[in-house]
């Protein structure tokens, strides 16, 4: 991919996620200002509830109160006319007592009046019971009569016998004397009395009332009856309740509060109309702390705050307020303040959802555009390495078959068929260069191999101090040719891993020969063997052109080749560090590069012991 290309991708997708950002902020304020939209309806609700329910709660008191004093004023008058009720019974028994008391009287004085005209008509009249009287009347009653008569007999001044009664005996219990005081006096009043002339005992009735009078007395009774039930009923018309839905009890109090000035504070308890500002707000689902204050509408002036709060002279953020009464007939309406000074951490809290995934969603994108960015010049990258690889790997190949195509057609030269010696090292040279081609194939087929997996490593026991001096016997030619010197400190007293000797020679023959190929003048090569408890650690050293912390961190990528500067004479396909990693990977031991720049390079190999 050329670079304007990469420029051009990476400035589409930077404008696009630009764009998305911008739209995700634009989306966060458009739902911070509906939320704050929402709270502020929500809080004005509150307040209008609030001033409702206090105003309610004002008119209700004041109904209250007018209806207990109504309720008085009816208990008052009503006890009132009982009491005159239960004076009115009481004359009217004391009356009825009187007109009795007067009509016995009569009664009396007319039984007496009789009695009297009855002793002057009959000689000595007496008052029998209704017993006595049964038994004188009985027509069976001769020789059984309680009465018994004695009489004399005499003779007058002319000679004629003559009878007189000396003594009249009523053998009877009955009492010796009659009182008309009495309240046992009988409706018939029984008599018995002699007449005159003949001296025989007479026995009668006198009616205790007679008829004209008891008709009288009925008269008046009735009279007196009826007055007393028309006073009554009159007395208890008066005392009827009416009905208080009749009354018009709020003009009556409208017309009252309008005539008296009550203070705002004396209308409205402060823990009262905290009380209903925060059931309200739960109500809404709005749990903040809040602070509110109550002022007059006319002065400006503070009434009371909540207890534990100042209130600055200019209006705190998010303050809202409202008329505490509608009308004026209150006295001052007053101004009811509340504040909620955590009101963005409550809306924000709210989004937190849709924050949280517009969060995501750009962080996605941006590892997405980064991913994107870092894969394409990885890509650039790796299209780079694997041009200079196949570049490399064209010169690799290309050497070895110039070499045995010149050595083949040298053969074909008649003089020097017949030389046996010029032959044979042709053919050496042939056969060399073979091996050499054979190498360089074997090499990226095992790194192929190894990407795939399908490497499998033949473990045994390898002897590592053997392992290196065989494998710097074979590089001998190579090391004399640029004169490099080897210093060996193999002290590793059992140096016995469990790996595969072909390709752990491979890994020592790699960095040996990397340590010979990047030295600029005559190379220096140090390698140690160390055993510790655990693991035997191999150190291979060099003096030659070092590397960067950044070229070091990339020394172990495929195809990846260190820069050499004004060095053109190195080789190879960047794949020997790579290899060397996968196989002490597949070890189970760890390789480590520590380099300075111009200074030199040393690789440290950690494998398990057995």
């Amino acid at each position: 991919m050329k670079k304007r290309s990469l420029w051009l991708i990476t400035a589409l997708m930077t404008i696009a996620l630009l764009g998305v950002f911008v739209m995700q902020l634009y989306y966060i304020k458009e739902a911070y200002n509906l939320k704050s939209q929402l709270f502020e309806n929500d809080v004005n609700e509150v307040l209008s509830a609030v001033v409702n329910k206090v105003q309610k709660r004002y008119a209700a008191l004041h109904i209250d109160q007018k209806q207990l004093q109504v309720r008085q004023e009816k208990d008052r008058d009503f006890r009132g006319k009982a009491q005159q009720i239960v004076d009115f019974k009481e004359n009217f028994r004391n009356l009825e007592a009187k007109r009795k008391y007067a009509q016995e009287k009569k009664v009396n004085n007319d039984l007496n009046r009789r009695d009297s005209l009855l002793s002057l008509n009959l000689s000595n009249p007496t008052v029998i019971t209704e017993e006595i009287f049964q038994q004188i009347s009985a027509k069976d009653a001769k020789g059984k009569s309680p009465l018994q008569v004695q009489v004399d007999l005499y003779k007058d001044e002319f000679g004629n016998v003559r009878a007189r009664i000396n003594q009249t005996i009523i053998s009877l219990k009955r009492p010796s004397t009659f009182s008309m005081n009495s309240g046992d006096i009988p409706d018939s009043i029984r008599y018995i009395a002699f007449d005159p002339t003949t001296l025989n005992p007479i026995a009668f009735t006198l009616e205790r009332v007679r008829a004209e009078m008891a008709t009288k007395f009925k008269i008046e009774d009735d009279i007196a009856q009826h007055e007393y039930q028309e006073g009554l009923k009159k007395l208890m018309e008066d005392t009827l309740v009416s009905d208080p839905s009749n009354l018009n009890y709020l003009a009556d109090l409208e017309k009252e509060m309008r005539q008296v000035y009550v203070p705002i504070n004396q209308r409205v308890n402060r823990d009262n109309l905290d009380t209903l500002l925060k059931r309200e707000l739960l109500n809404r689902n709005i749990s903040l702390v809040y602070d509110f204050w109550l002022k007059t509408a006319d002065k400006d002036s503070l009434v009371y705050r909540k207890a534990a709060n100042t209130i600055d002279e200019n209006l705190p953020g998010n303050t809202f307020k409202t008329r505490l009464f509608n009308n004026e007939m209150f006295g001052d309406p007053g101004i009811l303040y509340i504040s909620f000074p955590n009101k963005n951490g409550l809306i924000l809290g709210n989004m937190w959802t849709t924050m949280a995934s517009s969060a995501g969603l750009l962080l996605v994108l941006v590892f997405i555009f980064a991913y994107t960015i870092y894969a394409i010049l990885q890509q650039k990258k790796i299209s780079e390495m694997k041009t200079d690889f196949i570049n490399n790997m064209t010169h690799e190949f290309k050497t070895p078959v110039a070499t045995i195509m010149i050595a083949s057609e040298a053969l074909k030269d008649p003089e020097i068929v017949e030389d046996k010696t010029r032959i044979s090292r042709l053919a050496g040279i042939i056969y060399d260069e073979n091996v050499r081609l054979g190498n360089h194939i074997e090499r990226v087929l095992s790194i192929a191999r190894l990407e795939k997996k399908e490497l499998k490593l033949e473990l045994q026991e390898v002897n590592v101090n053997d392992l290196i001096t065989a494998v710097l016997d074979s590089m001998n030619l190579q090391l004399q040719k640029k004169n490099a010197t080897v210093e060996l400190d193999l002290d590793a007293i059992d140096p016995i891993i469990f790996g595969d000797e072909l390709h752990f020679s491979n890994v020592i023959y790699n960095l040996v020969d990397n340590a010979n190929k990047y030295s600029l003048e005559q190379p220096q090569i140090f390698i140690k063997t160390i055993t510790t408890s655990r693991a035997l650690i191999i150190e291979v050293t060099d003096k030659g052109i070092g590397m960067t912390k950044e070229q070091s961190k990339r020394v172990f990528d495929q195809f990846y080749r260190v820069p050499t500067g004004n060095l053109h004479d190195v080789k190879g396909f960047g794949l020997g560090l790579n290899y060397v990693q996968d196989i002490i990977t597949q070890m189970g031991g760890t390789i480590k590069v520590h380099s300075e720049k111009d200074k030199g390079t040393t690789f440290i190999i950690n494998l398990p012991v057995n």
